[in-house]
Protein backbone atom coordinates (compact mmCIF):
# COMPACT_ATOMS: atom_id res chain seq x y z
CA UNK A 1 0.00 0.00 0.00
CA UNK A 2 1.31 3.43 -0.49
CA UNK A 3 0.59 7.04 -0.66
CA UNK A 4 -3.00 8.07 -2.03
CA UNK A 5 -4.38 11.39 -2.91
CA UNK A 6 -6.27 10.96 0.52
CA UNK A 7 -3.11 11.10 2.54
CA UNK A 8 -1.21 7.96 4.48
CA UNK A 9 -2.58 4.41 4.71
CA UNK A 10 -2.10 3.19 7.98
CA UNK A 11 -0.26 -0.02 8.30
CA UNK A 12 -0.81 -2.23 11.31
CA UNK A 13 0.92 -5.01 12.34
CA UNK A 14 -0.32 -8.35 13.23
CA UNK A 15 0.68 -8.22 17.19
CA UNK A 16 -0.93 -4.70 17.44
CA UNK A 17 -4.20 -4.70 19.78
CA UNK A 18 -6.06 -2.80 16.79
CA UNK A 19 -5.66 -6.06 14.52
CA UNK A 20 -7.23 -8.21 17.38
CA UNK A 21 -10.07 -5.75 17.99
CA UNK A 22 -10.47 -2.83 15.59
CA UNK A 23 -13.27 -1.15 17.64
CA UNK A 24 -10.50 -0.30 20.20
CA UNK A 25 -9.92 2.41 17.75
CA UNK A 26 -12.96 3.95 18.63
CA UNK A 27 -13.22 5.90 21.29
CA UNK A 28 -15.56 5.16 23.46
CA UNK A 29 -17.91 7.64 24.88
CA UNK A 30 -19.58 7.03 28.23
CA UNK A 31 -23.25 8.27 28.94
CA UNK A 32 -24.11 9.00 32.59
CA UNK A 33 -26.09 6.29 34.50
CA UNK A 34 -25.05 3.39 31.71
CA UNK A 35 -22.02 1.87 29.78
CA UNK A 36 -19.85 2.77 26.98
CA UNK A 37 -22.25 4.13 24.35
CA UNK A 38 -19.44 3.59 21.09
CA UNK A 39 -21.57 1.24 19.25
CA UNK A 40 -24.82 4.62 18.85
CA UNK A 41 -21.59 6.98 17.99
CA UNK A 42 -20.69 4.17 15.40
CA UNK A 43 -24.34 3.99 13.84
CA UNK A 44 -24.52 8.12 13.77
CA UNK A 45 -21.52 8.24 12.24
CA UNK A 46 -22.01 5.88 9.55
CA UNK A 47 -24.92 7.74 7.99
CA UNK A 48 -24.44 9.55 4.91
CA UNK A 49 -25.16 13.33 3.78
CA UNK A 50 -27.03 13.51 0.75
CA UNK A 51 -23.92 14.66 -1.33
CA UNK A 52 -21.95 11.82 -0.08
CA UNK A 53 -25.10 9.15 -1.19
CA UNK A 54 -25.47 10.85 -4.63
CA UNK A 55 -21.37 10.55 -5.28
CA UNK A 56 -21.04 7.04 -4.03
CA UNK A 57 -24.03 6.14 -6.57
CA UNK A 58 -22.28 8.24 -9.61
CA UNK A 59 -18.67 6.15 -8.81
CA UNK A 60 -20.99 3.22 -8.62
CA UNK A 61 -22.51 3.72 -11.96
CA UNK A 62 -19.54 5.23 -13.57
CA UNK A 63 -17.48 1.86 -13.01
CA UNK A 64 -20.96 -0.60 -14.14
CA UNK A 65 -20.98 1.72 -17.32
CA UNK A 66 -16.98 1.01 -17.66
CA UNK A 67 -16.97 -2.72 -16.98
CA UNK A 68 -20.16 -3.01 -19.36
CA UNK A 69 -19.00 -1.24 -22.19
CA UNK A 70 -15.76 -0.51 -21.53
CA UNK A 71 -16.10 2.84 -21.39
CA UNK A 72 -17.60 5.51 -18.81
CA UNK A 73 -20.34 8.23 -19.08
CA UNK A 74 -18.37 12.24 -19.92
CA UNK A 75 -20.36 13.54 -17.08
CA UNK A 76 -23.08 11.84 -14.73
CA UNK A 77 -24.67 13.42 -11.59
CA UNK A 78 -27.08 11.95 -8.99
CA UNK A 79 -30.24 13.19 -7.57
CA UNK A 80 -31.90 12.02 -4.39
CA UNK A 81 -35.69 13.39 -3.70
CA UNK A 82 -37.35 11.61 -1.43
CA UNK A 83 -37.54 7.63 -2.28
CA UNK A 84 -36.86 8.71 -6.20
CA UNK A 85 -33.15 8.58 -7.32
CA UNK A 86 -32.45 9.71 -10.84
CA UNK A 87 -28.91 9.36 -12.53
CA UNK A 88 -28.64 11.93 -15.37
CA UNK A 89 -25.44 10.43 -17.71
CA UNK A 90 -24.42 12.33 -20.51
CA UNK A 91 -21.56 11.24 -23.12
CA UNK A 92 -22.57 7.61 -23.48
CA UNK A 93 -22.53 6.71 -26.74
CA UNK A 94 -19.44 4.75 -28.03
CA UNK A 95 -17.76 5.19 -31.40
CA UNK A 96 -19.50 2.19 -33.00
CA UNK A 97 -22.96 3.45 -31.60
CA UNK A 98 -22.48 6.70 -32.68
CA UNK A 99 -20.88 4.67 -36.33
CA UNK A 100 -24.32 2.71 -35.99
CA UNK A 101 -26.50 6.45 -35.63
CA UNK A 102 -24.72 8.15 -38.71
CA UNK A 103 -26.89 8.58 -41.59
CA UNK A 104 -25.46 6.40 -44.10
CA UNK A 105 -24.59 6.89 -47.51
CA UNK A 106 -25.70 5.00 -50.16
CA UNK A 107 -23.21 4.97 -52.81
CA UNK A 108 -25.40 3.17 -55.99
CA UNK A 109 -28.53 5.96 -55.50
CA UNK A 110 -26.10 8.73 -54.35
CA UNK A 111 -28.63 9.28 -51.66
CA UNK A 112 -28.14 9.62 -48.08
CA UNK A 113 -29.20 6.97 -45.63
CA UNK A 114 -30.89 5.56 -48.16
CA UNK A 115 -33.65 8.17 -48.49
CA UNK A 116 -36.54 7.51 -50.94
CA UNK A 117 -35.88 4.02 -50.58
CA UNK A 118 -38.61 1.54 -49.37
CA UNK A 119 -36.00 -1.49 -49.20
CA UNK A 120 -33.52 -2.15 -46.45
CA UNK A 121 -29.62 -0.94 -46.62
CA UNK A 122 -27.00 -3.23 -45.78
CA UNK A 123 -29.27 -5.32 -44.05
CA UNK A 124 -31.48 -3.19 -41.74
CA UNK A 125 -34.07 -0.65 -42.63
CA UNK A 126 -33.05 2.98 -42.56
CA UNK A 127 -33.26 4.39 -39.02
CA UNK A 128 -33.54 0.88 -37.33
CA UNK A 129 -30.21 1.89 -35.88
CA UNK A 130 -31.70 3.74 -33.30
CA UNK A 131 -33.98 1.48 -31.91
CA UNK A 132 -31.09 -1.11 -32.28
CA UNK A 133 -29.69 0.75 -30.10
CA UNK A 134 -31.91 1.25 -27.60
CA UNK A 135 -32.93 -2.42 -27.25
CA UNK A 136 -29.08 -3.20 -27.04
CA UNK A 137 -28.78 -0.61 -23.72
CA UNK A 138 -32.26 -1.80 -22.75
CA UNK A 139 -31.14 -5.23 -22.28
CA UNK A 140 -27.65 -4.62 -20.97
CA UNK A 141 -29.43 -2.71 -17.83
CA UNK A 142 -31.64 -5.51 -17.89
CA UNK A 143 -28.91 -8.16 -17.29
CA UNK A 144 -26.61 -5.99 -15.16
CA UNK A 145 -29.97 -5.53 -12.44
CA UNK A 146 -28.26 -7.20 -9.86
CA UNK A 147 -25.52 -5.18 -10.25
CA UNK A 148 -27.21 -2.17 -10.07
CA UNK A 149 -29.22 -3.06 -7.38
CA UNK A 150 -26.18 -3.66 -5.00
CA UNK A 151 -24.73 -0.49 -5.99
CA UNK A 152 -27.46 1.32 -5.39
CA UNK A 153 -28.52 -0.58 -1.98
CA UNK A 154 -24.79 0.16 -0.67
CA UNK A 155 -25.18 3.29 -1.59
CA UNK A 156 -28.28 4.54 0.05
CA UNK A 157 -28.92 1.64 2.76
CA UNK A 158 -32.15 1.24 1.35
CA UNK A 159 -33.65 -1.69 -1.02
CA UNK A 160 -34.28 -0.89 -4.29
CA UNK A 161 -37.82 -1.43 -5.82
CA UNK A 162 -37.73 -0.96 -9.58
CA UNK A 163 -35.15 0.40 -12.16
CA UNK A 164 -36.72 2.58 -15.03
CA UNK A 165 -33.99 3.13 -17.79
CA UNK A 166 -33.92 5.52 -21.36
CA UNK A 167 -31.14 6.81 -23.37
CA UNK A 168 -31.36 9.71 -26.16
CA UNK A 169 -30.23 8.72 -29.88
CA UNK A 170 -29.89 12.15 -30.77
CA UNK A 171 -27.68 13.75 -27.68
CA UNK A 172 -26.16 10.57 -26.16
CA UNK A 173 -27.69 11.38 -23.11
CA UNK A 174 -28.80 8.31 -20.28
CA UNK A 175 -31.12 8.17 -17.54
CA UNK A 176 -31.50 5.81 -14.57
CA UNK A 177 -34.45 5.90 -11.95
CA UNK A 178 -34.24 4.06 -9.08
CA UNK A 179 -37.65 3.98 -7.06
CA UNK A 180 -36.42 3.27 -3.55
CA UNK A 181 -39.02 1.12 -1.07
CA UNK A 182 -38.36 4.52 1.43
CA UNK A 183 -36.55 7.48 1.63
CA UNK A 184 -32.42 6.87 3.12
CA UNK A 185 -31.71 8.30 5.94
CA UNK A 186 -29.36 11.46 5.50
CA UNK A 187 -27.20 13.16 7.94
CA UNK A 188 -28.45 16.98 7.92
CA UNK A 189 -27.13 19.54 6.10
CA UNK A 190 -24.61 21.62 7.44
CA UNK A 191 -25.42 25.42 8.77
CA UNK A 192 -23.56 27.96 7.47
Amino acid sequence: MGMGTRGRVARLRPESPLVKNPLRAIPRLHVEGGGPAHASALKRSSVKSQGEIEAAVCDGISRFQQEFLGRGPRDIHAHLIGSLLVVRLQGVLTPAERQLLAPRHDSVTGTAGGENRDDTTHGYETGNGRALLKQVRTHMVANGRPRLESIVEEAVGVKLVSVHHDISTVTGEEVLVFSLAEPPACRPKKKA
